[in-house]
């Protein structure tokens, strides 16, 4: 659809055709993006008070984590009884990608939880695919922004209720742990980001104080300059009269 189609059609398909340009923006261009999740900052409010050894080691604290729910994901697939070894390690690989490519992980967990289903015998959402799919949509909200998470969830719940022939009842334990996770992450990436502005905020009017001292004793320094050309062009041209 066109600018100008778009322009000149309904509130209803323009609203359409936004949605679209979003869900294609924050999960269909940026699938293949290398994204590494970078360490948490030294000079963080905790962290900086650690010792230097220590300190080194609790920045890569979100990677560890992660891992380690890959790890508690792996463990589940494994109490499958049907092809242990990949019923535990597909789902891990989903959670372990959002470390670096954190869109592709979104679509690996549906990858894996299609695998599970097909090989498993506990149905769509067996233990490893339901915390996988979880774990993914949290750490993928945490990386991104709010929008993101309002579509992976929608998405996954009508991916859901389509593989399982319209029966929102398998799906609502999913849609309602990760309506609740997502929450949590949105309400604290909201009051991070007002946090940021307010330190921005605070920074821009100590530059502008700054220069504005700068200016100030600049102005007077010239002030004082001109104070002292005027005395001594009255003294010459006193002189000169004599």
């Amino acid at each position: 659809m066109t600018e100008t189609q778009t322009k000149t059609s309904s509130p209803e398909i323009r609203a359409a055709a936004g949605a679209m340009d979003g869900l294609r923006e924050d999960l269909i261009r940026p699938v293949f993006a290398y994204r590494p999740l970078p360490p948490l900052s030294p000079e963080g409010r905790f962290i900086r008070r650690l010792p230097d050894g220590l300190k080194r080691a609790v920045v890569w604290t979100p990677h560890a984590l992660v891992l380690f729910a890959a790890f508690i994901v792996m463990m589940a697939g494994f109490a499958n009884w049907h092809f242990r070894l990949f019923m535990g390690l597909v789902p891990a690989i989903a959670v372990a990608m959002t470390l670096v490519r954190p869109i592709a992980a979104f679509w690996a967990s549906w990858i894996a939880t299609l695998f599970c289903a097909l090989l498993g015998s506990e149905g769509l959402w067996g233990p490893g695919a339901f915390m996988a799919q979880a774990v993914v949509m949290v750490v993928v909200a945490a990386r991104t922004r709010p929008r993101t998470a309002l579509w992976m969830w929608l998405l996954t719940l009508l991916f859901g209720v389509v593989l399982e022939g319209g029966d929102p009842s398998i799906t609502a334990p999913m849609a309602v742990l990760t309506a609740f996770a997502l929450l949590v992450v949105t309400v604290f990436q909201v009051r991070r980001a007002a946090e940021q502005e307010v330190r921005d905020a605070e920074r821009e009017i100590t530059v502008q104080r700054t220069v504005t001292a700068v200016e100030r004793d600049r102005r007077t320094l010239l002030e004082e300059r001109t104070t002292i050309a005027r005395e001594l062009h009255d003294v010459v041209a006193h002189h000169m009269s004599v």
